[in-house]
């Protein structure tokens, strides 16, 4: 059964949706409290991560860890899902 869920959500639209909720989830404990107490919204797109914040300085710290956010996501989610980060 698990299989055929997998199957289902690799081939289905909704595999994005539920992989935003699942970084979500995952987010405070990969960046920080911090860090996600002052991210608006995060979002996938294929696989570019669109993280959403108000804050400046947050986001200027965002664009150095770029790399490391991908890594990160990545491990927490058990596979490669996400190549790019982009602030907004």
């Amino acid at each position: 059964m698990q299989d055929a869920m997998k199957q289902f959500l690799k081939h289905s639209r909704l595999k994005q949706g539920i992989q935003s909720v699942q970084i979500e989830e995952v987010w405070e404990e990969v960046m920080g409290k911090t860090i996600a107490q002052y991210t608006d919204k995060l979002e996938i797109k294929g696989h570019t991560l669109f993280i959403t914040s108000k804050v400046a300085s947050l986001k200027n710290e965002l664009l150095y860890q770029k790399e490391k956010i991908i890594e990160r996501i990545n491990e927490a989610m058990g596979e490669k899902i996400i190549y790019e980060v982009k602030i907004i």
